[in-house]
């Protein structure tokens, strides 16, 4: 029985439950997609479109060149066994596991109805419309309703009353994404949706903690109980709980990893490779870097997404990505897709202090398949960062031969 594990271990576990490691297939199609998604349990969305929108990365990172139209039609479609929902953050989920986030939405309910000053106790006018709307015309998208709160207040983030009801229905589940187009989500009623069988299934709470935790120390191969509980944005108390169980079940083994302060967990299907090969850019919202803790244990990577931080105050850029080679993230890369121009801007480029001698020969095909990927003609690196000019230097040498 493993009782201790080394920290290249546990690096090696863990990116190897996320899907890195594997030997790629001849083409990336429906079926390693869906198989991509449902080992990782959610691909998180978010609107930054300055490289790429999010939820692509991460199968970008672990399974090559795939056309994107295909993820939209297996997770988007109007029939998709996908859905979306309050998972780690906005993510898409399997259809089948819905259920498992009742007792989420049902505390939405519970703390929207126990905060007098909440939105929806002056709105259930707008709430009731909009469900009657739906259930006479939608699915429809935020924009497509016409109402005289279908408009905008403030500065341009905040939403509309229409929007903002959406939302609030959204999470409490009785409204459901209906799939998007350039990436507006659709909204519907659950009813119009969501399979009988799934919307009808009845999970009491401990046990869908207990399966999303489950899930999650699967994705995670081994993580401490802050680590397993965040996957699914779980209170520590209930997964603590869920833990014990599945530690008395077999499902988990205790474990400790050095330099760990916390009490580990192993489980019982993961792998320990001997080796790991893998070079990837990492989406800031890739599940490997999102717990920024959990990364600064196995990589020694301190990581912050400097998107909200103003232009001056910036340190590595806009959108930096983690690049991670075999099992060491070894720099960070501020990527654009200047679609316009067509060209892959490498705004800056920063290697981390470990980072082995040469790494940019690594870097260089990356930043070649994610031109191609992207349908962009060239790229270009700007002179900003400690690794940009080594870069510029491998691009260049390759482009001449």
């Amino acid at each position: 029985m493993v009782e201790s594990i080394s920290t290249s271990q546990a690096r090696r576990i863990g990116l190897a439950a996320q899907g890195f490691g594997r030997a790629p297939t001849a083409a990336t199609g429906i079926r390693q997609l869906g198989a991509l998604i449902d080992r990782l349990g959610l691909l998180q969305l978010d609107s930054v479109n300055v490289y790429e929108r999010s939820h692509y990365l991460p199968v970008f990172a672990r399974l090559g060149h795939f056309d994107k139209t295909e993820l939209d039609r297996l997770t988007f479609a109007p029939k998709s066994r996908y859905t979306e929902y309050w998972a780690h953050e906005a993510a898409i989920i399997p259809m089948s596991r819905r259920p498992l986030f009742q007792w989420r939405m049902d505390a939405f309910r519970a703390r929207y109805d126990a905060d007098p000053a909440h939105w929806m106790h002056a709105n259930g006018g707008m709430l009731d419309w909009l469900r009657a709307e739906l259930a006479e015309k939608g699915p429809l998208p935020a924009s497509r309703i016409e109402h005289d709160a279908n408009k905008r207040r403030g500065s341009w983030w905040e939403w509309s009353d229409v929007k903002r009801g959406l939302e609030v229905l959204f999470a409490l589940g009785e409204v459901v994404s209906d799939g998007r187009a350039r990436f507006e989500r659709s909204y519907a009623l659950a009813a119009q949706r969501v399979p009988a069988e799934v919307l009808g299934a009845v999970v009491p709470q401990a046990d869908a903690v207990r399966e999303l935790i489950g899930l999650s120390a699967r994705a995670h191969g081994v993580g401490t109980l802050g680590d397993i509980a965040d996957y699914y944005r779980i209170k520590q108390g209930p997964a603590r709980a869920a833990v014990n169980d599945l530690v008395d079940s077999g499902e988990l083994l205790p474990v400790t990893v050095p330099g760990w302060k916390q009490q580990a967990w192993l489980h019982r299907d993961a792998r320990i490779p001997r080796a790991m090969s893998a070079a990837a850019l990492l989406s800031p919202f890739d599940p490997v870097v999102w717990a920024r803790p959990r990364a600064e244990r196995l990589f020694d990577f301190h990581y912050r997404i400097e998107i909200y931080t103003p232009a001056e105050k910036r340190v590595f850029g806009y959108y930096s990505l983690p690049v991670l080679v075999d099992d060491r993230v070894v720099g960070r890369i501020d990527l654009k897709s200047d679609r316009q121009n067509r060209v892959l801007r490498v705004q800056s480029a920063w290697r981390e202090a470990h980072a082995p001698a040469g790494i940019e020969q690594r870097i260089v095909p990356l930043l070649e398949a994610a031109r191609v990927w992207q349908q962009l003609d060239s790229i270009e690196v700007v002179d900003r960062g400690d690794l940009a000019r080594d870069l510029a230097g491998a691009l260049s040498a390759r482009v001449a031969s």
